[in-house]
């Protein structure tokens, strides 16, 4: 009895917290709200999650200042981060539940359904990306990990009237359930090296020069164990079977919020485990990322040429950018890098061109997202000249052309890649930029040289068409102005502990 009354909890700023509190309440309001007046005018859930988006953006730039202030720490113990690199994630994922949301009102409309259920499920998805890129320890990232995870689970299989999104959703959560079983085994393995599951700590444990031989074995398998976890997530070869079923298979919003704060979740909390964690057994895990990464971007590249269905066109062409991001991972482990910045960077900036690209791919594909075959998109310039116009734009940032955000992230991370001296890793990624190029040549050509081969009227909903329109708008923006975007993804820095001794 006196041991519980002696217990003290952690201070808790809440002010560090607040991302997940925001849309912790936004969730339980949705759901209840939904349950006790089912009748509520049509676009509410849609306002009231993209309001939260909005919320959690604002409250992160605000905290951006006072980091810059105040520095870098921790939170809950040491449980959190508290530092520009989880903010930056966070904006992204928050612009990506904002921009989704929007798409997702237009799809339940068209589909005949308008319910709570998904919205909630995006905000708890959400909710999980953030708790990884700012996790500090590995049981709370492995949290995060299965909060996000359960969620899509479930948003994959949500069109109950689809026999592929059933399929897609099952695939993905007995592969899924692989995956975390390979993270979680391999996070026992490190704590029985290390003594410690917090980042912080372990590394400490490595500056301070702690002998392991006799553990030295036990490490590295759970290190590897680890990168085969964050690998499936992030779609990286040969991890990537699932990626273009489930991408097909799923709702076109669902889709794009994979693609886009899954990969950014994933690729965050990979970034923050090796640069924090593993920093001083680098020569262990760079070997891995360095052949991750050539192997993905040439794999995705060539198999996304050889699709004849955009949305799988379009998820090999996600898997290619996973190894361009891995490129900049790579670079991250060398010393005076700044693959960090690149790397968050090319997220960014693929989080907007990917839910551009679902989106387009959700308007043409009509009920049920059955015409997203490569002949759907024949003559869609006849049809809807300025959609076509949009994605043509999307696409080619995706392929890297010069004036678009697309360019602006893939030589980023090539560049690092080269200040590292990691000159065949660059030159393997610019080889595959080439090939893959000709995967958004083949759609485009589709779309303005080819006769139309449906109805001449194609609807574009409200909200999705200023998704696109946003979308087209960033990425020409940052194109032509990039300053300000690389200025402050220069001051993002993964938070370390003080040198030890």
């Amino acid at each position: 009895m006196n041991s519980l009354l002696a217990f003290t909890g952690p201070d808790i700023a809440f002010t560090d917290v607040l991302p997940l509190l925001i849309w912790l309440g936004t969730a339980c309001a949705v759901l209840l709200l939904g349950s006790l007046v089912p009748r509520w005018p049509r676009g509410t859930w849609a306002a009231v999650t993209s309001v939260s988006a909005v919320a959690v953006v604002v409250q992160q730039l605000s905290k951006w200042q006072d980091i810059g202030t105040e520095g870098t720490g921790t939170a809950l113990a040491g449980a959190v981060s508290v530092d520009r690199f989880a903010v930056f994630g966070t904006i992204i994922v928050a612009v990506a539940l904002g921009l989704v949301a929007l798409v997702t009102h237009d799809y339940l409309t068209r589909e005949g359904n308008d319910g709570p259920e998904l919205y909630a499920l995006f905000i708890t998805a959400a909710m999980g990306a953030q708790i990884m890129l700012s996790a500090n320890d590995l049981i709370v990232l492995f949290l995060g990990l299965e909060t996000l995870s359960l969620s899509l689970y479930v948003l994959v299989a949500s069109n109950r009237r689809r026999e592929q999104s059933q399929e897609a959703g099952l695939k993905y959560f007995v592969l899924g359930g692989f995956a975390s079983a390979f993270f979680l085994y391999g996070i026992a393995l490190i704590y029985g090296a290390t003594g410690s599951t917090n980042l912080t700590s372990i590394m400490e444990g490595f500056a301070a020069g702690i002998a392991i031989e006799r553990n030295d074995a036990l490490l590295l398998v759970g290190i590897g164990l680890l990168l085969v976890g964050l690998a499936f997530k992030v779609s990286a070869v040969p991890f990537h079977v699932w990626t273009p079923d489930v991408y097909e298979g799923a709702p076109s919003p669902v889709t794009a919020f994979m693609a886009s704060a899954g990969k950014v979740a994933a690729f965050t909390a990979l970034l923050r485990v090796l640069v924090t964690a593993l920093e001083r057994r680098v020569d262990d895990w760079r070997p891995v990322v360095w052949i991750l990464a050539i192997v993905t971007v040439f794999v995705g590249s060539i198999l996304a040429v050889v699709q004849t269905n955009v949305k799988r066109m379009l998820a090999f062409s996600s898997i290619a950018h996973a190894g361009f991001v891995l490129v900049g991972v790579e670079a991250a482990a060398h010393a005076g890098s700044n693959g960090i910045a690149s790397s968050m960077t090319y997220l960014l900036l693929y989080t907007v061109l990917v839910i551009g690209s679902f989106t387009v791919v959700f308007v043409v594909a009509g009920k049920g997202d059955g015409a997203s075959s490569l002949d759907d998109f024949r003559g869609l310039a006849r049809r809807r000249p300025f959609l076509a116009l949009g994605f043509t734009v999307l696409l080619l940032a995706q392929a890297g052309v010069p004036f678009t955000g697309g360019f602006v992230a893939k030589f980023g991370v090539i560049k690092s890649a080269v200040e590292a001296d990691s000159y065949v890793i660059a030159v393997a990624a610019m080889v595959a930029a080439v090939i893959g190029a000709f995967l958004y040549l083949r759609i485009m050509v589709s779309m303005w040289l080819d006769d139309t081969s449906g109805e001449m009227t194609l609807e574009v909903p409200r909200l999705a068409g200023l998704v696109i329109a946003l979308t087209v708008v960033f990425t020409l923006f940052v194109g032509f102005f990039p300053g300000w975007l690389l200025d402050a993804a220069e001051l993002i820095g993964v938070h370390r502990a003080a040198p030890v001794g």
